[in-house]
């Protein structure tokens, strides 16, 4: 299928691996160049290299942390102040019990999986607005939709997220500009990798014995890989997504029993 996004100017925060490598190599493939965004300098300069080569589209990385202010105005003047997507994307902040975090810790996680995505679209979505077409993508979680105990920092910032999206997603949507999130279940990332790792730890079993465990829970029987959420991004970046506004999308394998 044509997304008919071809020449349109993206960014991918987070994009030199996992999830956001998987969204980024999706847009590039449909033709779109891209500003792609993460911390450490010589994975995201090896994935920009990589995608530009293989799609034959301008990547240009942006070395910082998107969370931070000075991230932020990096990846804004290398797009020159505009996009026509924006795919938002930051990691989670750590497991925990709900006796042990303070305010700070709750701060930094909203700043983070909150505020952070708040900002790029503050920055991005009034020139879209003004050309009339603008595509936006929130990385969110399955703990959105059944919230995961031990991640209540993360539960508590991007259930705000949720929120802010719910209302600003209907004020933008006549200007041409539709507004998703995407929420993740247990995809062949690193992250998941070391969760695997830390259960074989805890539990003294194998890594591999661990992910067999944790893939027995999931209805595929499988983890989800960075190739299909990086599609269904892509889709809800181009064209025919212009009727799906404000929607929370679990690609999760059929994990969260959720019928509504």
């Amino acid at each position: 299928m044509d997304l008919g996004i071809r020449g349109k100017k993206g960014l991918v925060c987070a994009g030199s691996k996992g999830l956001g490598r998987g969204c980024a190599e999706a847009l590039a493939e449909a033709g779109v160049d891209l500003v792609i965004n993460a911390r450490g300098t010589d994975a995201l300069n090896t994935t920009a290299a990589e995608i530009a080569a293989k799609y034959g589209v301008k990547v240009t990385p942006v070395a910082g942390d998107i969370t931070t202010d000075a991230g932020r105005a990096a990846v804004l003047e290398a797009l020159d102040g505009q996009a026509d997507i924006l795919v938002n994307n930051a990691g989670g902040p750590p497991p925990g019990k709900w006796t042990d975090w303070s305010r700070e810790d709750f701060i930094k996680a909203i700043d983070a999986n909150m505020l952070t995505a708040v900002a790029l679209m503050q920055a991005l979505v009034p020139g879209m607005m003004e050309r009339g077409w603008g595509r936006v993508v929130n990385i969110t979680s399955q703990s959105v939709r059944t919230p995961i105990a031990i991640l209540g920092l993360s539960n508590t910032a991007r259930a705000g997220l949720t929120g802010f999206v719910a209302g600003m997603s209907r004020q933008v949507a006549a200007s041409g500009v539709v507004v998703n999130n995407l929420l993740p279940g247990i995809h062949a990332t690193d992250r998941a990798g070391s969760l695997d790792l830390g259960v074989s730890k805890a539990e003294g079993i194998s890594v591999e014995e661990a992910r067999h465990r944790r893939e027995q829970t999931i209805p595929t029987h499988s983890y989800g890989t960075a190739e299909d959420f990086g599609a269904t991004c892509a889709f809800l970046c181009s064209q025919h997504a212009r009727f799906i506004i404000g929607q929370n999308i679990l690609l999760d394998g059929g994990a969260s029993n959720i019928s509504i």
